[in-house]
């Protein structure tokens, strides 16, 4: 029986791209027994298949996960590419971490692509000069946490290449607010599709870009599948307080140390993290941002038990 990934679900209709056979697309349902188990295929998800026509079939079986997305409807991730403009709209750190949280949270790979480097130059020189500094020292601080950092323009085809790579045999998701190009990097990727995938305009008023993917396909990129969704538009948080350290890479070599076990990093004496955040080893700001998770997850477990 054929095996492939389902590479686009959509209306109850499923394409899947054979693993012999590179290129082609057969136009799969589902068998009964999947919704009578409450299981609906996704994108990204592996499958044996039963070929019943040109170019036609059933799907037969689902193989377990190792892991599956709401928003986006997307099975197997295994790399986020967490996308941000460092101009118009302006760069979140943020915003990156809490995606990168999310992916740690679900076991994936995070990577960071800094995009928008053209529109530097079209800034005020003092306005420049401080999205530049910004810029150079997120990619350092992202580097020293251990995630690939990319800095990227489509229009000049600058870092292309590096993202692409990052792309090979994996199953990647882009993220990040609207207005940041996450499709405009999208078709600087698969320059063959980059008629179909909509880019939207950034409103001058808010600095906020205008949500333009609407279904649910993985294309063919760098040797990988990317996923073309609508991205994430939930980004609730789904882990525990105590969970939250080991979501941040450069708290793992120093948490072991601290004083009490299961130890928040928070206010608790002999915390060895905090002591690294003020020797400068770890990120001010990234700790300052996992202090407002902190209390957003506490927050959330107080409504919880009331």
């Amino acid at each position: 029986m054929p095996t492939g990934t389902i590479v686009k679900a959509v209306g109850g209709f499923y394409d899947v791209a054979p693993d012999d056979e590179p290129g082609r697309v057969v136009r799969c349902r589902a068998r009964g027994v999947f919704r009578k188990e409450n299981l609906i295929p996704l994108a990204g998800d592996r499958v044996r298949f039963t070929p019943i026509g040109a170019g036609e079939g059933w799907i037969e079986t689902i193989e377990p996960r190792k892991n599956a997305f709401v928003r986006p409807p997307v099975a197997n991730v295994d790399r986020i590419l967490v996308v941000h403009s460092v101009a118009m709209p302006p760069l979140s750190r943020r915003a990156i971490d809490r995606i990168l949280v999310l992916a740690e949270a679900r076991g994936v790979e995070g990577a960071v692509v800094l995009t928008k480097q053209d529109l530097l130059a079209e800034l005020p020189d003092e306005e420049r000069a401080e999205a530049e500094r910004e810029a150079a020292e997120a990619a350092r601080v992202y580097r020293s946490a251990g995630y690939p950092v990319v800095p990227a323009s489509a229009p000049s085809g600058a870092g292309i290449e590096a993202v692409r790579r990052l792309l090979t045999g994996r199953i990647t998701v882009l993220a990040g607010p609207s207005g940041v190009g996450k499709s405009t990097l999208l078709r600087a990727l698969v320059p063959e599709r980059a008629a179909a995938i909509a880019v939207g305009a950034v409103s001058a008023r808010t600095a906020r870009g205008r949500h333009t993917t609407r279904a649910v396909e993985l294309l063919s990129a760098g040797g990988g599948w990317i996923a073309d969704t609508p991205g994430f538009t939930a980004l609730e948080l789904d882990l525990s307080p105590e969970a939250l350290g080991a979501a941040f890479p450069e708290f793992r070599p120093y948490a072991p140390a601290c004083r009490y076990r299961g130890c928040l990093h928070e206010a608790e004496p002999g915390c060895a993290v905090r002591a690294a955040v003020e020797s400068g080893a770890i990120d001010a700001l990234r700790y300052r941002h996992y202090l407002q998770f902190l209390a957003e997850l506490k927050e959330r477990e107080e409504k919880r038990y009331r």
